[in-house]
């Protein structure tokens, strides 16, 4: 009987020749995450039940990254991270990315930034592997070929104490997208899409397996956004079977050894989706849901106070350089931030060029704000002095992977979720902006 890649790679995990979709096994855990909202509740869950002077099962299989309430005057938010400092000197923890001089993020050489976006520059997204993370979009680690997934501050210190979690198999639903992808399109209009068709609650508990030749063509950032969303319709989690595009990415930033796993050709699945890309069109998702899709043409008329583009959903490289496409020569109309997701993005910021210019001076020139330190920022509200926050009721375009009431701030602000493109365009015309009225 054929398994899916998450049948085989939980199947593996629990020591098991075969697994099948509702049942209850134990896995072995190659990589836990937390970070500084839910780290002090694990740490806290992982003393009182194994003892004031637990040791954690694996300290080389434990990565604590501060990212999202950091730059911020509150003192609740930041002894959070002191209780991390504390944490990781006691266990000796090894992948620790302290942020320890505030004012200066750059002198914090072991600071990485946006959790997601840094595990995967740091070489912790192996195909094959299960990592767990006490944040939803963990699923964004799905697009190496890996099982990861989002859960709560008690399952995390029951892996801190054992290195196991009991979890049940999800059955799979396949989206196959093929077809070029036409050059005004990138992946967060394909998952919006996908959302839109769906629902936010269409996958629950379920496995978003993409796969197709559109998937194969992508570059590794956007089949991270693409599995990053799978949480948005319910998933429990997203994949992309690992190639050499996966291969490539990890060479030079793991040395750790990986087999990958693929779809039998009798996997059986819950359903199977297909889209030929090529018919799609630039789409958003108007508020307050990720699945109140509608095309950008047809949100024409709605007037935006600002544009926001960063997240680990729009905050990579790649999706600078695809808003730089539409920005460049242009002036931005309404405030414009930019927040990438981790240091090494904000190092392309300031060197990768674009038609001659790098892409800050495309942006400052357009009249866009500063880029800020990399961090989650605004995209999960935080504290009244967090960078981008919607303290107002207005009306913002973004890149980021949620926009319920209240999700970047105050509740009765709107946000449509975009593509880099519609974002970039957006900030150009000051109303929601279909990418095709910049892109020749």
């Amino acid at each position: 009987m054929g398994m899916t890649l998450t049948e085989k790679i939980l199947a593996r995990a629990a020591r098991r020749s075969l697994v099948e979709p509702g049942e209850n096994i134990w896995v072995d855990v190659d990589v836990l995450m937390t970070h500084d909202v839910c780290g002090p509740g694990t740490i806290g869950v992982f003393h009182r039940e194994f003892g004031a002077d637990a040791k954690v099962w694996d300290k080389e299989k434990i990565v604590l990254i501060p990212d999202h309430y950091i730059f911020t005057a509150d003192e609740r938010a930041n002894r959070n991270v002191d209780i991390l400092r504390d944490f990781a000197k006691e266990q000796e923890i090894k992948y620790f990315y302290d942020i320890t001089d505030r004012s200066d993020f750059k002198a914090n050489p072991d600071y990485k930034g946006v959790c997601h976006v840094a595990l995967a520059q740091e070489g912790h997204t192996r195909p094959g592997e299960v990592l767990f993370g006490t944040d939803s979009h963990t699923c964004n680690a799905g697009a190496f070929g890996q099982f990861a997934t989002g859960i709560g501050n008690t399952d995390a210190a029951f892996i801190m104490g054992t290195g196991k979690l009991l979890i049940k198999v999800p059955a799979t639903m396949r989206f196959v997208l093929d077809g070029e992808l036409p050059p005004y399109l990138l992946a967060k209009d394909l998952i919006l899409q996908i959302i839109g068709d769906i629902s936010v609650a269409g996958a629950n508990y379920r496995t978003m397996e993409f796969a197709g030749g559109t998937i194969a063509a992508m570059s590794m950032e956007e089949r991270m956004t693409m599995c990053n969303m799978a949480i948005e319709a319910g998933g429990k989690n997203g994949t992309v079977a690992a190639d050499e595009t996966t291969f490539a990415y990890l060479r030079d930033r793991t040395n750790k050894p990986f087999e990958a796993v693929y779809t039998d050709t009798d996997a059986k699945f819950y359903s199977q989706h297909h889209y030929d890309v090529s018919k799609l069109e630039p789409v958003v998702a108007k508020p307050h849901s990720p699945d109140n899709r509608a095309l950008a043409r047809e949100c024409s008329d709605v007037k935006i106070n600002r544009v926001y583009i960063g997240s680990c959903t729009g905050g990579k490289t790649s999706d600078f350089i695809n808003a730089a496409k539409i920005i460049k020569g242009n002036k931005v109309k309404v405030p414009t931030y930019l927040v990438p997701a981790t240091q090494k993005v904000y190092e392309d910021l300031f060197t990768y060029k674009y038609d001659g210019q790098t892409l800050s001076e495309i942006f400052l020139e357009a009249g866009c704000i500063e880029p800020a330190a990399p961090s989650c920022a605004a995209c999960l509200g935080g504290p009244k002095d967090t960078f981008g926050r919607l303290n107002e009721p207005e009306i913002c375009v973004s890149t980021t992977n949620r926009n319920f009431p209240g999700r970047m701030g105050n509740k009765e602000a709107q946000i449509y979720l975009a593509s880099p493109y519609t974002a970039a365009a957006s900030a150009l015309t000051g109303y929601v902006t279909d990418p095709r009225e910049f892109l020749s």
